[in-house]
């Protein structure tokens, strides 16, 4: 009996966090990944926990215990970092994140783990990279994606310097960041435990704000300063990684530098091929034909494998990038000894969110699971996270607005609404 309890308790945490626009679809190997981090009655426990962020007064109230108990077992919780404590202007909440970009990667962030750290990524490994349920779901089940690389500065030509704009620099998110915290790059620590080791140096992922106050304050990773932080990126430019961070214009919380072999979103690229599994940048390269010696250099560092030969009417072969895989980050132009690879901005216009709230609130009308983040009745509700989401409901497209209109039935959003339609 005390085995099906058991069972339930992680199926009932597995739902929990499939009330978040990234979800974690059923598996025997989840179960055997949450039954690894979470105990028993920590599973219980999270499952019951509000979709945003929370007090301790509100998890006391919600797990029926005071607030001391409360304060002891989130606690708890952040140390093995699979929740967070967020500090902001004196207050605290606690959130608990998503799996990826979540509590899978910090659960792999630091080298003194409290579990088994190989049989974790043993297990990592079956869910993310051969099982596909879950790849899909976090990279394919949203037009909205939450990541986006960023280009490499270094091979912008002066007209593109002067166009590009400041969120698309990794520079201008650095420079602008309250507080950045060093961790060890999960992807590549996995690998480790697994026996591959990646040419790439693995203390290398960022983390911003309060989320890098939180991940520090549990030795989960360092405090560095903006110099250090720019001195690890042109390191990083020089093992050909990709800068990839939150798919947001304003206050991205983390910033990875991606290799080809061991990054999730490297790999679902070159597995899939078919699709971007995280947001490009604005540009995209151009190989040119008369000064390309066809060395095949681009090919070998692209960390996508997106540059192909392609055989025109006439028979000649050329190469070029495909753009539906092509992140253009500027790592081909970076190695090209013959300077034949330059960027061109794409026809396309690349929209980005304005911010966390923004990209969340995209991602579950898409998702269907806006009602949830509106509605859960179990979260502390704050006028100011309500303000915020119906602000972003009331600026989408039309498109957007019918499909969260469907999904809440909500006789106040619709009247908001049509308000806006008239004053319009």
């Amino acid at each position: 009996m005390s085995h099906i309890v058991g069972k339930e308790a992680y199926k009932s945490l597995e739902e929990r966090l499939n009330l978040f626009p990234q979800g974690a679809p059923s598996s025997k190997t989840l179960y055997q990944i949450l039954n690894l981090l979470f105990s028993e009655e920590e599973a219980k426990m999270a499952a019951l926990l509000p979709v945003r962020p929370f007090t301790v007064k509100k998890a006391a109230k919600v797990w029926n215990i005071s607030e001391y108990q409360a304060q002891l077992q989130l606690e708890n919780l952040c140390s093995k970092g699979v929740l967070l404590d967020l500090t902001q202007e004196g207050q605290t909440t606690y959130f608990l994140p998503p799996p990826m970009i979540g509590f899978f990667e910090f659960s792999l962030m630091r080298t003194h783990g409290h579990m088994d750290q190989q049989l974790l990524s043993t297990l990592y490994h079956q869910y993310l990279n051969v099982e596909e349920d879950f790849i899909k779901d976090l990279f394919f089940s949203t037009e909205t994606k939450f990541g986006r690389a960023f280009v490499q500065e270094g091979v912008l030509s002066r007209e593109n310097a002067i166009h590009v704009l400041d969120f698309e620099r990794t520079s201008y998110l650095i420079e602008n960041a309250r507080d950045i915290s060093l961790s060890l790059c999960y992807c590549r620590h996995k690998e480790h435990h697994l026996g591959h080791d990646c040419y790439a140096p693995m203390e290398t992922c960022m983390t911003f704000g309060a989320t890098a106050r939180s991940l520090t304050k549990q030795g989960y990773g360092r405090i560095i300063d903006a110099k250090e932080a720019m001195d690890i990126i042109h390191m990083c430019y020089d093992y050909n990684l990709v800068q990839c961070g939150e798919n947001v214009r304003e206050g991205g919380s983390f910033l990875c530098n991606c290799c080809g072999c061991c990054c999730e979103a490297m790999t679902t690229a070159k597995r899939f091929g078919i699709m971007n599994p995280i947001e490009t940048t604005a540009f995209i390269p151009s190989i040119d034909d008369d000064l390309c010696v066809h060395c095949g250099k681009c090919q070998k560092v692209c960390p996508v494998a997106c540059i192909e030969p392609i055989t025109n009417e006439q028979g000649n072969t050329y190469l070029a990038p495909n753009p539906n895989i092509c992140l253009g980050c500027g790592v081909c132009v970076r190695n090209c000894p013959k300077k034949a690879i330059h960027l061109n901005r794409r026809e396309q216009q690349i929209l980005t969110p304005a911010n966390t709230t923004h990209r969340t609130v995209l991602m579950a009308i898409e998702k269907g699971t806006l009602p949830y983040l509106i509605f859960d009745t179990k979260a502390y509700k704050s006028h100011r996270m309500m303000a915020a989401i119906l602000s972003v409901i009331l600026n989408l497209p039309p498109l957007k607005q019918a499909l969260a209109s469907k999904q809440l039935k909500s006789v106040y959003l619709d009247h908001l609404l049509a308000t806006k339609k008239k004053q319009n």
